[in-house]
C-alpha cells in the first residue's frame, strides 16, 4: 500500500484542504497519516475525520519582534527531530503540505530522508512557512495564475484549491432547520474564519435591528466571539463554528459576508455564492487577502470592502446592491474555470508516490 502523511496547521485553512483529499486518497489505495502541533486546533478536526494523528512541537516564525523570537527556533529544531522519527517509523512516499508553521519541521525532515514533497500555495504570494519550505518541494501547487511568478521555476503548477466535496451536497431545508431560521426572509450567511474577526463581528451586529427588517443572519463568529446578548433575537443565530452542519447552511445562504482566505473564497466559487468580502488589513497581514479579494472583484465574483472602509452605512448599501444583483455574480462564477483541484493534485501525488515505490 502507497503511504502519505498529510500536514498543515494553525488554522481550519490549513487543514480543510488537507481533509478534501481523503477520499479520493483512499480511493488511490494510500494509507494516510496527518503530522500537525501537539496541542493545535487542527487534531480535533484531523482526528474526527478518523486519520491517525501525531502532533510535533512547532515554533512560530516571526517577522515582527517577540520575545518568542528567542526560543521558538528551539521548538522548530525539536519539531524538525520528533518529524524525522515519526517519518522514519511511518515511512512515506510522499508528502503533502498545506502549510502553517507546523508544517516546517516536517517538509525539512522530509527532505533529509528523501522524501518527495508537494506544497500547496493558497495566496496569490507565498506565506513564510511555505517560503521557508519551497527549496524542499518537489512541485508547488497554487490557486492563482499570478502565483507562478512568485514560486521557483519549473516546480509551480496551477491547481485550484481542494474543495471538500461534501460541501456541494448541502440541503437548504436542513439548513433553514439547523438554524431554526424560516423560507420566508433570505439568509446571510457571516463567516469570519475558524478564529473569527472581530472587526466583521462587530460591524454585523452593529447594523443587526436594520438588516434583520429584511434579512435572517447566520453569524459563525469563531471561538469564544458569541454575544450572548443577542442569543434570543429573532431571525439571528450564532456559532462559534460548524463543521458538519456547514453544508446545510451555505446551501440556505442567499449571500455571504466572508474574510478573503484563499481557501474561504473558492469554496464562495465552487459553490457559487454571491459574496462580500472584508479582507484583512494589511496592517495586521501580509496583505494576501486584499490580493485574493481584488483578484475575485476582478473576475466579477465578489464585491469587496476594505477593513479601513468598513462602516454601517456602506455595509448596508453593499449587502443591498449584491442581493440584488445576485445573479449576476452567480453568472459570472459559472464562467470560472478554477476547478477539478482535488484530482489534479492527487493525480500528482500519486505519480511522485509511483516514483518511490
Amino acid at each position: 500500500m502507497k503511504k502519505i502523511v498529510l500536514t498543515g496547521g494553525g488554522t481550519a485553512g490549513h487543514v480543510t484542504p488537507n481533509l478534501a483529499l481523503v477520499p479520493a486518497l483512499r480511493e488511490r489505495g494510500f494509507e494516510i497519516r496527518y503530522i500537525g502541533s501537539k496541542n493545535g486546533m487542527e487534531k480535533d478536526l484531523v482526528t474526527k475525520a478518523g486519520l491517525p494523528y501525531d502532533g510535533i512541537s512547532s515554533g512560530k516564525l516571526r517577522r515582527y519582534f517577540d520575545v518568542k523570537n528567542f526560543t521558538d527556533p528551539f521548538r522548530v529544531l525539536k519539531g524538525i527531530g520528533e518529524a524525522r522519527q515519526l517519518l522514519k517509523q511511518y515511512r512515506p512516499d510522499v508528502i503533502f503540505s498545506k502549510g502553517g508553521f507546523v508544517s516546517v519541521p516536517v517538509v525539512l525532515a522530509a527532505k533529509k530522508l528523501k522524501i518527495p514533497v508537494v506544497i500547496h500555495e493558497s495566496d496569490m504570494t507565498p506565506g513564510l512557512a511555505n517560503k521557508i519550505s519551497m527549496p524542499s518541494a518537489a512541485k508547488i501547487c497554487c490557486n492563482f495564475p499570478e502565483t507562478v511568478k512568485n514560486l521557483p521555476a519549473g516546480k509551480a503548477v496551477v491547481t485550484g484549491c481542494p474543495i471538500r466535496q461534501e460541501l456541494l451536497s448541502g440541503s437548504k431545508d436542513a439548513g433553514l432547520a439547523y438554524a431554526g431560521l424560516t423560507a420566508e426572509k433570505p439568509v446571510i450567511l457571516i463567516i469570519g474564519g475558524s478564529l473569527g474577526s472581530v472587526a466583521v463581528n462587530t460591524a454585523v451586529r452593529r447594523i443587526l435591528p436594520v438588516l434583520l427588517k429584511e434579512f435572517q443572519v447566520i453569524h459563525l463568529c469563531g471561538r469564544g466571539n458569541l454575544d450572548e446578548s443577542l442569543k434570543a433575537t429573532p431571525g439571528y443565530v450564532q456559532y462559534e463554528y460548524v463543521s458538519g452542519p456547514l453544508k446545510d447552511l451555505f446551501a440556505a445562504a442567499d449571500l455571504v459576508i466572508s474574510r478573503a482566505g484563499a481557501n474561504a473564497i473558492c469554496e464562495l466559487l465552487a459553490l457559487r455564492k454571491p459574496n462580500i468580502l472584508i479582507p484583512l488589513s494589511a496592517a495586521a497581514s501580509r496583505g494576501d487577502q486584499i490580493l485574493n479579494a481584488e483578484s475575485f472583484r476582478k473576475q466579477g465574483f465578489s464585491e469587496v470592502i476594505q477593513e479601513e472602509d468598513l462602516s454601517d452605512e456602506r455595509l448596508l448599501q453593499t449587502i443591498h446592491k449584491v442581493y440584488r444583483n445576485r445573479r449576476a455574480y452567480i453568472d459570472s462564477m459559472e464562467t470560472s474555470q478554477m476547478g477539478g483541484a482535488v484530482t489534479t493534485i492527487v493525480n500528482l501525488l500519486d505519480d511522485l508516490a509511483q516514483k518511490k515505490v
